[in-house]
């Protein structure tokens, strides 16, 4: 039993004939017979009998055919509640991102959020290995994740789109040797003790590629995933990092230095299945990312004159 087939006994009901009824709902007659005998086969009683040449409906499919009107009101009722969700501009989106991004991109998101229209936003921070992002949007209508500019593309299974494309620098103590150097190279950097990002997470195929690049094994003395962390251990002389340019706050202690030789580069996405995106609210949302993300993108990188400089940004 479907809807359909409840559709054409309510209509061979008032209109009294299998030709009159096909004409009705744009059929022709031996698919209306052929679904009213579908119907009958679910149902232990008969729903039509013959008069004459004409058949009509039996005290059953009279009944049957009266709750069908109930049934095309409460699928009518529902279906309009579906389109309100779907074009409701003010209705909850759930946001996830890992630490860095939400520390950027949050803040953004909330300023000027007055008055009604706004989608609702909730957000959570979801610091996950780069193969675990995707699972994410099972639970979140939008997922911002990180991937090395080489690394292979998300799947199919959710839609990507990219916010940013982000340099990664190497910070080191505004008093360090190397910090007199516009530029470093992976020699200038591998005898250096380091701290890095656990295993599994996107940076570290970055770190392994400076290793190859120097022809040596890099002395990884701190896994720290959070960089306001890292950031405090670079300062109080823990190591260098690699850090990423736009999504971290300047500290007054580090500079930041691009690294030549590797590619050191992320980019930011944010992920979603595709049926996400049908909702009003979740559009917005999107393209408030984007505004948000030429904002960052934009900012000055310079950090006055505490020492803590960082070089300009290049172009995405």
């Amino acid at each position: 039993m479907n809807e359909r087939q409840l559709q054409i006994l309510r209509e061979l009901g008032e209109l009294g004939s299998v030709t009159a009824t096909a004409e009705a709902l744009l059929m022709t007659p031996s698919a209306v017979s052929q679904q009213l005998r579908l119907l009958q086969r679910s149902i232990p009683v008969p729903l039509t009998e013959r008069e004459g040449r004409r058949l009509v409906l039996t005290d059953a499919g009279t009944a049957l055919a009266a709750a069908a009107i109930e049934v095309e009101t409460a699928l009518a009722r529902a279906r309009h509640t579906i389109e309100e969700f779907v074009d409701q501009p003010d209705a909850e989106v759930s946001v996830a991102a890992f630490h860095s991004a939400a520390s950027a991109f949050f803040p953004l998101l909330l300023r000027g959020r007055t008055g009604s229209g706004h989608p609702r936003l909730s957000f959570a921070d979801e610091d996950v290995e780069q193969e675990h992002f995707p699972r994410l949007t099972r639970h979140y209508d939008l997922v911002l994740a990180h991937r090395l500019d080489q690394a292979p593309p998300w799947p199919g299974t959710v839609t990507a789109r990219t916010l940013l494309r982000e340099p990664l620098d190497i910070a080191l103590p505004a008093d360090h040797p190397l910090a007199a150097k516009r530029r470093l190279t992976p020699r200038d950097v591998a005898d250096q003790p380091w701290i890095t990002v656990h295993d599994g997470f996107p940076l570290m195929a970055t770190i392994d590629a400076i290793a190859n690049a120097a022809n040596r094994r890099l002395d990884i003395v701190h896994r720290i995933n959070e960089f306001t962390v890292v950031a405090e251990a670079v300062a109080a002389g823990g190591g260098l990092a690699l850090m990423p340019r736009w999504t971290t706050r300047p500290h007054p202690a580090l500079v930041f230095r691009p690294l030549s030789g590797v590619h050191t580069r992320r980019h930011i996405d944010v992920l979603h299945r595709p049926e996400r995106s049908a909702r009003r609210a979740v559009r917005i949302v999107l393209d408030e990312l984007d505004r948000a993300a030429a904002t960052i993108r934009s900012r000055d990188a310079g950090t006055g004159d505490t020492g803590a400089e960082r070089p300009l940004p290049e172009q995405p």
